[in-house]
């Protein structure tokens, strides 16, 4: 069984990897749409964003194993929990600095997330056992390596696109979060990150031009895509401890 379940998280790994420029949304670089850039974003939200994947349903549904809690409670915090962060990184590097203002905004309300995360991430206790440790841990770092990727583009629009979707994408995952402070007795805040419509703004505006739009959905497809990654990885951790 051992031997299985590892394959599983291995393939999972796998699958991680090559998801980075797989999009559902069928979005792949090429000529940007008509539509506006907020428009086409929300698009590849709906498509590949962290509330479509199932293991995402599965964890807000209701009466989710606990330890599946406690799993996605650790995966999040190892991958967004460090400081400074992407979208602090961003803000530092100043590639297009007329998202300073809202990039300032979301890196301040990122950090009440993490110290958010760093609370849950105390109150489900110790990391569930699971077949396959050191293949989910490589993933992780690998993801957090994409991200530090995402951060540090010289691209305009590529690190801004990411940062949107990760804000966008936040608010899909504070549900499982705030699923888990629930079961585990944490106090929820308040969210301080900019609102969707300051968001779906600048992703407008600064999206007005073809190649910044394209280079803006490109970040975001790429965040969206580690995301998916997470949960797969997490469901593949899921079966192998026989939790699904």
């Amino acid at each position: 069984m051992a031997t299985g379940t590892s394959s599983r998280i291995e393939l999972s790994v796998v699958q991680h990897g090559r998801g980075i420029m797989v999009s559902n949304a069928g979005i792949q670089g090429g000529e940007p749409s008509e539509r506006s850039a907020w428009d086409a974003f929300v698009t590849l939200a709906d498509a590949d964003g962290s509330a479509a994947h199932p293991h995402h349903a599965r964890l807000i549904a209701g009466g989710p194993g606990q330890r599946n809690l406690s799993d996605a409670v650790h995966a999040l915090c190892a991958v967004h929990g460090d400081h400074p962060g992407l979208i602090a990184d961003v803000l530092a590097r100043a590639i297009q600095p007329e998202a300073s203002d809202w990039l300032a905004v979301a890196a301040s309300g990122f950090a009440d997330e993490r110290t958010y995360l760093a609370h849950l991430t105390a109150a489900v206790g110790p990391l569930p056992s699971t077949p396959g440790q050191a293949e989910s841990e490589s993933a992780l770092v690998g993801e957090r390596h994409a991200l530090e990727m995402l951060a540090r583009s010289e691209r305009r629009g590529c690190a801004t696109g990411a940062v949107a979707a990760l804000l966008h994408d936040w608010r899909a995952i504070r549900r499982v979060l705030d699923v888990a402070a629930d079961r585990f007795g944490v106090a929820v805040p308040t969210i301080t990150l900019p609102s969707e419509t300051d968001t779906a703004a600048l992703v407008a505006e600064l999206g007005a031009s073809p190649g910044c739009q394209r280079a803006i959905l490109f970040g975001a497809q790429q965040l969206f895509a580690q995301h998916r990654g997470l949960w797969s990885l997490l469901e593949a951790r899921s079966s192998a401890r026989g939790d699904l």
